[in-house]
């Protein structure tokens, strides 16, 4: 598969660093040059899409607010 357009800004290359599967939901973290990005996804779509650590992916971030604290 190839993705030739898409219309998301925010996008991460890397590499699939854990995996941690549930029964429905699993969580990813991917190591990019600018840091470790989490994401929760579906466990099926964890099958689907084949992924294992170590898997190249795009990390493809959209979102309509960042808020921020001061500590």
């Amino acid at each position: 598969m190839s993705i030739q357009a898409i219309n998301v800004r925010n996008q991460f290359r890397g590499r699939v660093q854990s995996i941690t599967e549930d029964e429905v939901l699993s969580a990813l973290d991917i190591e990019t040059p600018s840091g470790i990005v989490s994401s929760v996804i579906t466990t099926r779509s964890v099958r689907d899409l084949g992924l294992v650590v170590g898997s190249e992916v795009v990390a493809l971030v959209k979102a309509t607010e960042v808020s921020i604290a001061k500590l």
